[in-house]
């Protein structure tokens, strides 16, 4: 009698345990079920994916709206009388771009090390859009503030422009740091180029919306813009930020100090000879985002002070550039998963390498139509492949960290790419558009370099 109660006993824990087993697998096994179910536009139709690509709609708002155009044009409008003048705006472009990446070179070791650490990616996305968009709400409010008073003969409300500016810029780029690694969580390998690709298209149809603020503005008062793209940087992130769950991980038993991030980025440079690919690439990358980084950050005024054209022009070049880029990420994701993510790199990279080329040397407006729109399709493409590459060629539990580091790479870039543009058109302004003619023959070179590093690269099979 014990002996059957004991076994009914010891059948009904198998029972238990077996239907514990199954409750633990099944959110597993479902997930895995609607991952096999999803092909072709219904890859692309899931709340979390929708969600996460419409930040990427949010964000490049600001990215266009404010560092490309807006920005640009309120400075030349400020400081640029002539064409000398002309060279010194285009210097204090460049160096307020150069003060927030040299920000984000101490902060973003932090960043990766965070992610790795805890998990948590969407606290400090919202928390840095958050922080950017009341920036940049700041940018207009000064801009369209009297101040009566200035410091070394430049007008407060300038400065406290330019303040304002560099902080967007920083949180701006700080919360893509936690964004771009979202990506591995999002789908399979096979389905990551596709995903990646689908997000940066959806980015640049936000390039075409923020546009729309333009017809608020017109030709002068540019810093009009900057609350409107403020207000739709925060409206479309918002899906995002209310609307999806995050994989998260436990929280690590060992408490660190937050400043052991560095000693682990130290370490990891000391484990180069482990990981020589993905090192390899971080540094034709930081050429490479170098030319591309700088080129996007003045082909605003470039484009108005040497070929002459007028603000509705480029802003028409900039939306024929932006369908290019849509076209250009998208089909890069299928020409990255039928090549590789190494080979797109390559190809992407001459494609910039041309564009620079025909932008540095040409006089007529045609061709540089052509170069912009050529431009469009490997900005595009280079987000696609190398974040696809940068997953490819990293280790899962270093990856987070990995994103940090390059991240930091092309941070460092972004410093040293637009300090030499800066710096070429301040030595040479008194030759005029041939300063930034000079100053824009540089990245073609930093770019080649750049290619040339990347053919060393071993992609993994």
């Amino acid at each position: 009698m014990r002996a059957v109660l004991f076994r009914k006993m010891f059948h009904g824990r198998n029972k238990n345990k077996e239907a514990s087993i199954q409750m633990d697998t099944q959110p597993e096994r479902e997930q895995a079920v609607k991952r096999a179910q999803r092909t072709g536009i219904k890859l692309f139709l899931t709340l979390p994916i929708l969600s996460w690509a419409l930040y990427d709609f949010a964000n490049t708002i600001f990215s266009s709206n404010i560092v490309t155009i807006f920005f640009p044009f309120y400075l030349q409008e400020a400081v640029g009388e002539n064409a000398s003048m002309n060279q010194v705006a285009s210097t204090f472009i460049s160096y307020s771009n150069a003060a927030a990446s040299f920000l984000l070179v101490i902060f973003t070791p932090l960043f990766g090390v965070l992610i790795d650490r805890t998990g948590r990616k969407k606290k400090y996305i919202g928390l840095f859009t958050m922080i950017c968009v009341l920036c940049t709400i700041l940018m207009g409010v000064f801009a369209g503030a009297s101040f009566q008073k200035d410091i070394y003969g430049l007008p407060l409300s300038l400065i406290l422009v330019v303040v304002m500016f560099v902080t967007a810029k920083f949180f701006y780029h700080s919360s893509l740091v936690f964004y771009d690694t979202i990506l591995a969580d999002l789908g399979t390998k096979e389905e990551i180029p596709l995903l990646s690709g689908f997000g940066i298209a959806i980015g640049y149809i936000g390039t075409l919306a923020g546009l729309t603020v333009y017809l608020l503005v017109g030709n002068q008062d540019f810093h009009r813009a900057f609350i409107p793209s403020a207000l739709l940087f925060l409206l479309f992130s918002l899906p995002y930020l209310l609307f999806t769950k995050e994989k998260r991980k436990p929280e690590p038993k060992e408490k660190k100090s937050f400043f052991s991030g560095y000693r682990e980025i130290v370490q990891t440079f000391k484990d180069i000879r482990l990981y020589k690919p993905v090192f390899l690439f971080m540094i034709a990358y930081f050429f490479l985002n170098d030319a591309l980084a700088t080129a996007i950050a003045m082909m605003a005024v470039y484009s108005k002070t040497v070929i002459g054209f007028t603000t509705g022009q480029f802003v028409l070049l900039y939306l024929v550039s932006t369908v290019s880029s849509i076209i250009g990420s998208f089909l890069l994701g299928f020409v990255t998963k039928k090549i590789g993510a190494k080979h797109a790199v390559s190809l992407v990279a001459a494609i910039m390498i041309t564009a620079l080329t025909i932008g540095a040397c040409t006089t007529s407006t045609v061709l540089f139509w052509i170069a912009g729109s050529l431009f469009g399709i490997s900005l595009g493409g280079t987000w696609v492949a190398s974040r696809t590459l940068i997953i490819e060629l990293t280790p899962e539990h270093k990856r987070g960290e990995f994103f940090g580091l390059f991240a930091l790479s092309g941070k460092i870039s972004s410093i040293f790419g637009p300090v030499l543009y800066g710096s070429i058109t301040l030595l040479f302004r008194d030759l005029g558009n041939m300063a930034s003619r000079m100053a824009f023959g540089s990245l073609v070179l930093l770019a080649a370099i750049g290619l040339i590093i990347h053919q060393n690269v071993k992609a993994k099979a």
